[in-house]
């Protein structure tokens, strides 16, 4: 059994789009005094987007990532080109069937495990082929 990570994917180019920022940061705890301007814009893939040609939207449908903040129906932002390291959001690819978990690290042997207690840590060793697809680095989700 081999971890792999596929850094392959064709070029694209990536749009800007400008969104405009509010010049005062929002506070969180107590209300702080607001101002009425926009000061300047952002381009979200700037700040969400580091390797363009590798990265990409996944859907997700369930709910074993939900104590990691991942609810079923976020829009998951994928990056093919980060190396996987234990404590890293995956996308894996086990025996040709996709899923969204923790890697984990234990007595120098790999698995994937939910962030819910109910379900089961997943021994990649029991698998004939293990990929690992991507890094997971955002999760969209609406409030």
């Amino acid at each position: 059994m081999g971890l792999k990570n596929l850094n392959s994917a064709s070029k694209r180019a990536i749009p800007t789009l400008l969104i405009p920022l509010a010049g005062e940061s929002i506070s969180a705890g107590f209300p702080s005094p607001a101002e009425d301007y926009i000061e300047l814009d952002i381009d979200l893939n700037k700040h969400l987007i580091k390797n363009p040609t590798s990265t990409f939207f996944l859907r997700v449908s369930g709910n074993s990532m939900n104590n990691t903040g991942i609810y079923n129906n976020d829009l998951l932002i994928v990056d093919r080109s980060i190396n996987p390291k234990p404590g890293d959001v995956v996308v894996a690819i086990l025996d040709s069937e996709f899923t969204l978990k923790r890697l984990i690290k234990k007595n120098e042997n790999y698995y994937l495990k939910a962030d819910k207690e109910d379900y089961p840590v997943i021994n990649l060793y029991e698998y004939n082929e293990v990929i690992i697809w991507g890094v997971a680095i955002y999760s969209i989700h609406k409030l």
